[in-house]
């Protein structure tokens, strides 16, 4: 009973009888006491507070005493695996732009959800992961599934991790998490709590806090970097994922349209940064080092927003930059500022970064020039087309992509996945709105297709109407293949894209690179991706050329929830070497 109940049970019990003096007196204590409450109610009323009503998870053992008596507003999302479970909620605080929650169980469920819990890390996405954790009594004895050293297990891929050492602790840890999650650089955070915890009674809870998301930049250094903006002879702009994260595509073409600039795309970004019909923007750049050095030839100067300097895979020899070029980074994240190769940084978001550099600039008579046209530092080419025209099968990737993109809604948000022919859909299907495409960080497959359902949950709460398309191999698709269930059950609207080679095909193309013959398991025969979507009851179907497949999908697009399309490709194989070379 509550402190509060209880004094009203006294008061109708005393009330006009002299005869309880006493019993008053003996519970004068309890009368002035302060009011209590448990840790679960905390937990719940402060996640009320901070508008984050949504939580993510695979219920175990240890997570029971928190979604016990599960509060009617809030919303619990199962996914089948803790791996699926953290990509998911990932996908949809993307989505939404807010931190939310991820209950995993205990060490073991830990365990599962860790690949992308990095990929978490590296999206700079603020997750809450809530990790249960055996009783307090036992774990001087480290039962079975006691998270043994719950603050060491998930680094250094969070923010922060933390056992509470009272229960009482619980919620202000909740408070410290949320404000760590949601600070520049973003991230993931990490609570283990002990199951019996949360029935405890607490006579104090703490208030949230807001805490600011963005950093403005040294207004010293941002004029340093506009001066020499303008002394530049040969200037280009690299933009990365924090300017779509920052909503700058906006302040991005103002800034280009200004100086004429040629921007190119950071290499590996898991966002799209700019409108890439766009006359000025030259794609992305090579993902090596010494195909990227070689791309930006020409330049005297280059400007990196919101990207690493740089993100490579794989290796080929080169300069980090060609001789006689200067670099300066803009970035929100000290440790890519520190980490880069090369070049002076500034610390800041990425749009207050643009348009503080705009206002410097755009009254000043001395501009920049930029090469756009006439090197080959500025030409937008991309990987050589593999396009057969014909109706046979299999269809090249090509084809496919090429057949898909003419149909595609204009408001879709495309995912994907598809490590040996992505760059073939990407020069097909350009972003032309911020936060329309996304991928993974990290590189780690099973982050995609769960992501995409967090996604399409995210545009469903929003009422959007906007489809999300995930594009992912048939191979990457076995990875987190438990997440059509969730689809299913929530009715997303989310179409799968599955084209079928039988092979880890980006695999076989790093073993020309890598001169590593007979390398065994890179074959993947008789996978059927259509029987294992219709097994969970998504509705699936197979195109074996581009008519049919231009038919499957405009079928799906008018379908309510989630619907998968498998098409057989060719297994033609590009040496890695020239598509690195010829990225952007």
């Amino acid at each position: 009973m509550h402190i509060a109940e209880s004094r009203t049970l006294i008061r109708w019990l005393c009330a006009g009888d002299e005869s309880t003096d006493g019993i008053e007196s003996e519970f004068n204590d309890i009368m002035t006491a302060p009011e209590t409450t448990t840790v679960w109610h905390a937990f719940y009323d402060l996640l009320r507070l901070y508008d984050m009503r949504t939580i993510f998870g695979n219920p175990g053992s240890t997570e029971q005493p928190m979604l016990k008596n599960f509060p009617a507003d809030f919303v619990y999302i199962l996914g089948l695996q803790e791996a699926s479970v953290v990509a998911m909620a990932d996908g949809f605080s993307q989505a939404n732009r807010k931190p939310v929650v991820v209950s995993l169980h205990t060490s073991a469920g830990t365990g599962n959800g860790m690949g992308n819990i990095m990929s978490a890390f590296l999206n700079k996405t603020p997750l809450i992961v809530i990790a249960g954790q055996q009783t307090r009594e036992m774990l001087i004895g480290e039962p079975m599934l006691s998270n043994r050293d719950a603050e060491m297990m998930p680094r250094p891929w969070v923010k922060w991790a933390y056992q509470p050492v009272r229960a009482k602790d619980v919620p202000a840890a909740l408070v410290r998490a949320i404000a760590t999650a949601t600070m520049p650089p973003a991230g993931p955070v990490y609570l283990s709590i002990p199951l019996d915890d949360w029935d405890v009674e607490i006579t104090t809870t703490p208030v949230p806090r807001n805490v600011s998301t963005r950093v403005a930049p040294d207004p010293e250094q941002l004029s340093s970097f506009a001066s020499r903006i303008t002394k530049a002879k040969n200037f280009a702009l690299v933009l990365g994922q924090e300017v779509d994260k920052s909503l700058g595509w906006e302040a991005a073409v103002k800034f280009a349209e200004l100086l004429q600039a040629p921007v190119f795309q950071a290499p590996l970004a898991e966002r799209a940064v700019f409108p890439e019909r766009h006359a000025l923007f030259k794609g992305m750049l090579p993902i090596a080092r010494g195909p990227l050095s070689n791309k930006l030839e020409g330049f005297d100067l280059v400007l990196v927003v919101g990207a690493e300097v740089w993100r490579y895979y794989p290796y080929v020899s080169g300069t980090v930059i060609p001789p006689n070029l200067e670099l300066l980074q803009i970035t929100n994240d000290p440790h890519d500022a520190a980490t880069a190769l090369v070049g002076d940084s500034l610390l800041s978001d990425a749009r207050l970064a643009l348009e503080g550099l705009y206002q410097m600039l755009h009254s000043t008579p001395e501009r920049p020039s930029s090469i756009t046209n006439g090197s080959k530092s500025a030409a937008a080419t991309g990987p050589s087309p593999t396009t057969r025209k014909s109706e046979t099968s299999p269809m090249t990737a090509m084809d496919a992509w090429t057949a898909l993109a003419q149909l595609r809604p204009k408001d879709a948000i495309l995912v994907q996945e598809s490590p040996s022919n992505g760059a073939d859909l990407l020069q097909v299907w350009s972003a032309e709105q911020p936060e329309a495409y996304f991928t993974f960080a990290s590189g780690g497959l099973g982050w995609n297709a769960p992501a995409a359902v967090g996604i399409a949950l995210a545009q469903k709460r929003s009422k959007t109407s906007r489809p999300t398309i995930l594009a992912i191999g048939d191979g990457s698709l076995q990875y987190s293949v438990q997440s059509i269930y969730t689809a299913v059950q929530h009715k997303v609207k989310l179409i799968y894209l599955v084209p079928l080679n039988e092979e880890y095909a980006i695999l076989k193309e790093f073993a020309i690179l890598e001169q590593t013959p007979n390398v065994p398991a890179l074959d993947l025969p008789v996978l059927d991706a259509k029987a294992i979507a219709q097994s969970y009851g998504c509705p699936a179907f197979r195109a074996e050329n581009t008519t049919e497949l231009r038919k499957c999908f405009e079928d799906v697009l008018k379908m309510d929830g989630p619907a998968l399309i498998e098409f057989p490709i060719d297994r033609q194989l590009r040496p890695l070497v020239a598509q690195t070379a010829a990225t952007g």
